[in-house]
């Protein structure tokens, strides 16, 4: 790791009224993670989450009762669903153009099928048909990207038109089994990584400007270093990462307060038609809250199950006992679907089916780059 990415450009320390050393320790890559909870290590974040699953487990006296809220998504949508099946569940009207490529398909057979479902148009998005956190989501501009990606990775893929719209947000939706009716409990405003330019400092030095992007400056040294020696215009709004996905460096806001009975509406005709799914989180893009209220279009790029988080809670400034408030009031609603599924004769997983699952997703995950 290069000096650069672990300190800032820091003022003087007359300006900061403060030894140099402290304003060191401030700014060091280790402090910026250990003081915003969004940056903790996964196991720190999650243990409470892990207890909290467990007292809803003992409640139900089925380590794997989650399983049965979503019966027709592989786990329940805990892991290893396929991003594919789910999509299908969704009206198409509501899906940007989406293909799945088998692992191993020729590469021509790739681009015919793309065109056969009109996706003849550049960029477009490649992901994994399994995975997670925006492990191997990326942005294809042409034919010879899509064939290195085809090349580099061993997987089964998908290939989705690139929705161009502005707004993206992930937004929680639940339903009762036996009801139509959908509440929305979390809606979270994605802002992909940007830096604004003052006319002579590179995209590098901006960067180190930033908490948020200074985290993501080691990918860009790997992945993108041609934009690190960009100057941009005065006032000029660069976007560095097209990925909606926190770990790409992507802030999470909450717009809780946007919910309402007609965005509410907008959710409710394609929910409520995903036969025998009761709990998951929209990915999607739309123009406007206003336009998506008044007319109900957004296009959903993913639909996560059980396994998704609100994504609110990573908004920076959400006091962190209410982010474990409100991971705890949102298992509450998965125990509540679980108990009617049950008396509706829906059984969970077993513990034998669960580690067969997990098998089969770790033995997936291990293939995900060729030697």
């Amino acid at each position: 790791m290069q000096p650069a990415e672990k300190i800032l450009e820091l003022p003087s320390a007359e300006k900061t009224e403060a030894p140099f050393f402290l304003a060191q320790i401030k700014h060091s890559r280790t402090w910026v993670t250990l003081t915003n909870w969004e940056y903790w290590p996964i196991w720190a974040a999650n243990l409470p989450l892990f207890f909290i699953i467990l007292f809803f487990a003992l409640r139900a006296r089925r380590l794997l009762f989650f399983s049965a809220v979503n019966p027709v998504i592989e786990t329940g949508g805990m892991w290893g669903e396929s991003k594919f099946n789910i999509l299908r569940r969704i009206q198409e009207s509501h899906v940007p153009a989406t293909i799945f490529v088998k692992k191993g398909t020729d590469f021509q057979a790739v681009i015919e099928k793309m065109r056969k479902v009109g996706l003849h148009e550049w960029p477009v998005i490649a992901k994994p048909d399994v995975g997670e956190r925006g492990l191997l989501v990326k942005k294809i501009r042409d034919e010879a990207a899509l064939q290195d990606y085809l090349l580099k990775n061993d997987i089964d893929f998908l290939v989705q038109k690139f929705i161009p719209e502005p707004l993206e947000l992930a937004v929680m939706c639940h339903r009762m089994p036996g009801s139509s009716s959908v509440k929305v409990t979390s809606v979270c405003i994605k802002e992909t990584l940007k830096v604004t330019g003052d006319g002579s400092s590179t995209v590098r030095a901006l960067m180190l400007r930033s908490d948020r992007a200074r985290l993501q400056l080691s990918r860009f040294e790997v992945e993108k270093p041609e934009i690190l020696c960009k100057i941009p215009k005065l006032g000029e709004t660069l976007e560095l990462e097209p990925i909606g996905n926190h770990c790409k460096g992507t802030m999470f806001l909450n717009g809780n307060d946007e919910i309402d009975e007609q965005l509410t509406s907008a959710f409710q005709t394609v929910f409520s038609k995903m036969d025998h799914v009761f709990y998951g989180r929209f990915d999607i893009k739309c123009q406007s809250f206003e336009h998506l209220r008044s007319t109900g279009e957004f296009k959903t790029m993913e639909f996560n199950g059980i396994g998704a988080e609100a994504g609110h809670i990573y908004d920076p400034t959400y006091p962190v006992w209410k982010k474990y408030r409100d991971i705890y009031q949102h298992w509450n609603v998965i125990f509540k679907i679980y108990k009617i599924q049950v008396a509706n004769g829906v059984a969970a997983m077993t513990v034998k089916e669960g580690i067969e699952r997990l098998r089969i997703y770790f033995s997936y995950q291990k293939s995900f780059s060729k030697p």
